[in-house]
């Protein structure tokens, strides 16, 4: 069976080759506990640590690679940056938005059921939170403010730099989950404020199983209460043994792509829009959600108007795609992001997302067009309503 057309590069990325041949060595010759400081093999392992955190600071802006903290992914390091800083300060105020991805809305309600007080601010018809709602909603109680830089769904991105000034003016520590963002547009904490900022390797084409949190040194930055004991690694905040192959090749990911950024936006973002063109001229009343002007660049999130997405996608086997995250689909819940903008009931029914990435071409865009278009006019029957869609061709 050939393969189907990969557009769910949201949900994860295949890793680069170039990504798994530095990885290569770290798995059977230089193997060491990056802990062990007795001999060569620790040694090694340890030199490849610190050149990885280097270069992941130097990535996203970090003014020193101790900055870096290495866990097993963005939703750790969401966890150690709210529960971190939440459950150290008695009746802790946060504030985060009704868009947030799961591992930090999770985590917030969590801790709001521990006693902490949690304000989830709206955000408009494009999935933008207004900086000055975030200004509104803090309190000399607010111990964290947390805006993802890039929702997962619609694609939509968030003015970080004016969220992080208003919290800045107010002395509160600003955290991103930047899994959708970083190596995918220009982020530098530095230049954005930014104080806590989490991040991956397989949304950027490197392993699964590795991220990292920044955590501002200096300035306004609050010191984390640790989420794991057991060895004190990583200055005390995330003890365990760090995984060198996946931390390897997580840099080389994040290197490749911020090396590649500028050509990639432009090439994604030219294929996103044929894909849109191409729906928009066959589908009428097709609709797409987000921002138009404020959008990673291969993201399309449409709703076509008349269809069950899910019949949908159970006919298209030979396209991937996806209704909404991944973890919104496990739960099998309506998308609280689509609702969140004001999405009627019809649209959400409707609601597919493309996630364009490195190894699509425009003819995977054409081919995959037509298989959509193909579909969503057999789903659709007269006077708007869906139909099922028989699988197959």
């Amino acid at each position: 069976m050939k393969r189907p057309i990969y557009l769910d590069h949201h949900a994860t990325t295949p890793v680069d080759p170039r990504v798994v041949e530095a990885m290569a060595p770290y798995w059977t010759e230089d193997f060491g506990n990056p802990s062990s400081s007795t001999h060569a093999y620790g040694w090694r392992a340890e030199a490849a640590v610190e050149v990885a955190r280097e270069t992941l600071a130097e990535a996203i802006g970090a003014a020193d690679p101790s900055e870096i903290v290495f866990t097993s992914g963005t939703t750790e390091s969401d966890n150690l940056a709210l529960a971190g800083r939440v459950r150290r300060v008695a009746n802790a105020h946060l504030v985060t938005t009704a868009i947030e991805h799961p591992a930090v809305l999770d985590t917030a309600r969590a801790l709001a059921s521990e006693g902490a007080h949690l304000v989830e601010l709206p955000v408009d018809g494009a999935g933008r939170v207004d900086p000055s709602r975030v200004a509104d909603a803090l309190t000399p109680e607010t111990q964290l403010v947390s805006v993802g830089a890039a929702n997962s769904e619609i694609g939509t991105i968030q003015p970080l730099a004016e969220i992080a000034a208003v919290c800045r003016d107010a002395g509160v520590p600003f955290h991103s989950d930047a899994a959708q963002a970083v190596g995918k547009v220009p982020l530098d904490v530095g230049a954005a404020g930014i104080d806590l900022l989490s991040f991956c390797a397989h949304k950027v084409y490197g392993p699964k199983g590795i991220g990292a949190l920044y955590l501002r040194g200096a300035g306004r930055n609050p010191r984390l209460a640790p989420q794991l004991h057991g060895g004190g690694h990583e200055r005390g905040l995330r003890s365990g043994t760090l995984p060198v192959p996946l931390i390897v090749g997580f840099a080389e990911a994040v290197r490749i792509a911020v090396a590649e950024l500028a050509t990639e936006v432009e090439r994604l973002a030219g294929l996103r829009e044929r894909l849109w063109a191409l729906l928009r001229e066959k589908l009428p009343g097709v609709q797409r959600n987000g921002s138009d002007a404020h959008r990673l660049p291969g993201n399309l999130h449409v709703s076509f108007p008349g269809v069950d997405a899910g019949m949908l996608l159970g006919a298209l086997h030979d396209v991937a795609l996806s209704a909404g995250s991944a973890c919104a689909s496990a739960r099998g819940e309506p998308s609280h992001v689509l609702q969140a903008i004001g999405l009627s009931a019809e649209a959400l029914r409707g609601a597919l997302r493309f996630g364009i990435g490195r190894g699509n071409t425009a003819d995977d865009i054409d081919r995959a067009a037509e298989r959509v278009i193909e579909e969503a006019e057999r789903a659709r029957v007269p006077g708007g309503g869906a139909r099922q869609v028989a699988r197959g061709g």
